[in-house]
């Protein structure tokens, strides 16, 4: 949560900074594009906000909730989020667009309670509906990802409306680069697994990125399927060498997208993306 307050922050920083310039440079349509960013960014800034008080007054709560909590039978089920709230916990831990299945996967691993990939089918359809009936009135919105040529939704990935613009969006590198920033967010969540032994799923998960990026494994003679040693610090090594070949051009693609996407769309369509019917529009305005 304190990540995402920082980064608005920062990106509000960023809108006034531009804003100061374009106003020197008499640019008056530019003006009017980053004074709408920077409203828009306000306001996500202050539903976070408001969304992190409310977790510290739950957290306050936690002594009473706890001994509920030991009240209660042996054996009785935990108490399960929504999908959403669950979604949002995964998306928060990865930080990059995500699909169903790994949003899954890492919801097993870190996270209390089930979240099957078909619990989030129509998940994204719903908060669109819910977006344009009524506008801003949730903290967050779970949206897809933009591709970088059409500005269009990214078939079955989902992001936080909350993140940046240039993180909602995808290129021809944000597969990869995702991967690898997924597998440095992974390896920092498994370090801060209390008691140091991480469940079988995380083991899983680890072993599945370690497995996909080069240089990541240390010589194992004998593995077995749940015994393969992880060492995150290699795995880290592994995947910043990579990520360092191709963020660069990743993040221009989608730095450049991004300013488009926000001369050619509307607040809608920069979290949902442009129709399908306007996309070859879309790409062929600069």
């Amino acid at each position: 949560m304190q990540e995402h307050l920082d980064a608005l922050e920062e990106r509000m920083q960023q809108l006034q900074q531009a804003m100061r310039s374009a106003q020197l440079a008499r640019d008056s349509e530019q003006v009017r594009q980053l004074r709408a960013e920077l409203r828009r960014t306000q306001r996500a800034w202050d539903a976070l906000f408001e969304q992190a008080e409310d977790t510290e007054e739950t957290s306050a709560d936690d002594g009473t909730r706890r001994t509920l909590s030991e009240n209660k039978p042996a054996g009785q089920p935990p108490v399960v989020l929504p999908a959403r709230e669950q979604v949002h916990q995964v998306l928060t831990l990865l930080a990059v667009p995500a699909a169903p299945k790994l949003i899954s996967t890492v919801h097993e691993a870190f996270f209390a309670g089930a979240l099957a990939p078909s619990r989030l089918t129509s998940l994204r359809r719903d908060e669109e509906r819910s977006y344009r009936s009524a506008p801003g009135a949730r903290p967050y919105y779970l949206c897809p990802a933009l591709t970088s040529d059409l500005l269009s939704p990214a078939r079955g990935l989902l992001t936080v409306s909350t993140w940046p613009l240039e993180q909602r969006i995808v290129g021809p590198l944000s597969a990869r680069v995702h991967f690898l920033t997924g597998a440095l967010n992974i390896a920092d969540a498994a370090d801060r697994v209390s008691g140091g032994t991480l469940p079988l799923p995380a083991r899983h998960l680890l072993l599945h990125y370690a497995r996909n990026i080069p240089g990541a494994r240390p010589p194992a003679p004998h593995p077995t399927e749940a015994g393969l040693p992880i060492d995150l610090t290699l795995l880290r090594r592994a995947a910043q060498d990579e990520l360092a070949l191709h963020a660069t051009s990743d993040s221009t693609t989608r730095t450049q997208a991004a300013a488009r996407a926000r001369r050619q769309l509307d607040d809608a369509g920069l979290l949902f993306g442009g129709s399908f019917q306007s996309a070859r529009r879309l790409r062929s305005v600069p």
